[in-house]
């Protein structure tokens, strides 16, 4: 097993190219199966998630070309609806391939997900919304198995809460439907509305993309005919690297980059002395010799990103004061918290609001990823600790973080990956 090796206290200097959206690219790799011609996908971050949901497809039947950041996609040869556990079981976006299965084939088979222990994400928003089109479902032996032989129906999907995966799963299964499908307190994550601007540029005529309603008339089954995509850029690597450059009180410079979709990450460093120099595809991050507190909630886009709160912690771990941090998102994502602590840092946790109590310094320790955004948390604190410090479980790093470690040796880290002694 992989383990990443850091020697804190370097200055870190120069620029870094932001990877495709991770997030943005799985819901579009799913829903390239609402095709039957050859698609392709360019600026795919090279991350275990990606090649994962691609194997994926391959199991189904799909053909795929895949290289580092583009795959051709054909799923015309799919012969196979059963989405079996060992591939759902590594990551839990593969659920997003039940909506484009179940509209295009009438039916499927897709074993109930895995992913990070963060907390739980239970699926019945979408199951719930599939069974308003006219599905029936059953959960048995682990596996949703769906089936729809007419074909699913246009209907008025009310979301009692906001949901990424199941907006992005219904947006799917919609597009194929019969009649007109209105999703009421749909989410507006910029990677949600690249996948409703995929579908839409296929000929399916959706209206209100980037708002909470969305209304999409769908082909009555007929499939889609896709143009080439670009992922767009990954706003929560963006993030991190920020967040790199403000702790370690180091000039970056971000290329690639759309600025709009970190407003909020911006103006949380901004808010802790930092400064920025933005054009059009790149930010460079002034740093703040003397940071300050924050206080942060997360919540749903436009909002701070829960995927950004445990690397925002590590940062105000340094600053001067107390930072108040609460997560209303997902209830176990705080356990990045004992492993900050085992680094020096001083944070109370209390249900789901964290106190940070800034400390002069940080200090090298073994340290144990819990979960992916917690491990780029751990990477952030390391990088100023005294001494070497070790993070074990990096595999979550490397499900949605593009060469975190060349990334940074780049900039000046002292990082290098290791393989732990047997």
């Amino acid at each position: 097993m992989d383990y990443l090796e850091i020697v804190g206290g370097q200055k870190l200097s120069g620029s870094v190219l932001i990877s495709g959206a991770k997030n943005a690219a799985l819901p579009i790799i799913a829903a390239t199966i609402l095709s039957d011609k050859k698609v392709t996908l360019t600026n795919l971050p090279n991350v275990v998630d990606i090649r994962t949901l691609l194997s994926l497809l391959t199991m189904l039947g799909g053909e795929v070309d895949h290289s580092e950041t583009i795959a051709h996609i054909n799923n015309g040869s799919i012969n196979s609806t059963k989405a079996v556990y060992e591939i759902v079981s590594q990551m839990r976006a593969s659920i997003l391939v039940l909506g484009p299965l179940l509209a295009r084939f009438g039916e499927c088979e897709v074993s109930l997900p895995g992913g990070c222990a963060i907390g739980q994400r239970p699926i019945d928003l979408h199951l719930r919304a599939l069974e308003a089109m006219g599905a029936h479902i059953e959960i048995k032996g682990g596996y949703v198995r769906a089936e729809a032989k007419d074909g699913l129906k246009g209907a008025k999907i009310i979301f009692d809460k906001i949901t990424v995966g199941g907006t992005e799963n219904i947006v799917m299964a919609a597009a194929l439907a019969h009649g007109q499908s209105t999703i009421i307190n749909a989410a507006i994550e910029p990677e949600v509305v690249q996948l409703c601007e995929m579908i839409r540029d296929a000929g399916v005529d959706i209206q209100g993309i980037g708002t909470n309603e969305l209304i999409i008339e769908g082909t009555c089954g007929k499939p889609l005919e896709f143009k080439t995509v670009e992922i767009i850029p990954d706003r929560i690597e963006a993030g991190t690297y920020l967040c790199a450059g403000a702790i370690t009180n180091s000039v970056i410079t971000l290329n690639k980059v759309n600025n709009n979709h970190i407003r909020t990450s911006i103006d949380k460093l901004e808010s802790m002395g930092c400064s920025f120099e933005l054009t059009d595809d790149s930010i460079t991050i002034l740093p703040s010799k003397t940071l300050k507190p924050v206080n942060l909630i997360t919540t749903e886009y436009p909002g701070f990103p829960t995927d950004m709160q445990a690397q925002f912690m590590a940062v105000a771990a340094l600053a001067e004061g107390e930072s108040v941090i609460e997560e209303r998102l997902f209830e176990n994502r705080f356990m990045h918290v004992s492993e900050l602590n085992r680094l020096g840092a001083d944070i109370w946790l209390k249900g789901s609001v964290s106190a940070v109590k800034g400390v002069e310094k940080l200090f090298a320790a073994d340290v144990m990823a819990t979960d992916l955004r917690a491990s780029s948390a751990l990477v952030l604190a390391a990088l100023v600790a005294e001494g070497t410090t070790n993070v074990r479980r990096i595999y979550h790093l490397d499900r949605g973080y593009d060469d975190l470690e060349g990334k940074l040796t780049k900039l000046g880290a002292n990082i290098c990956r290791k393989k732990e002694s047997k």
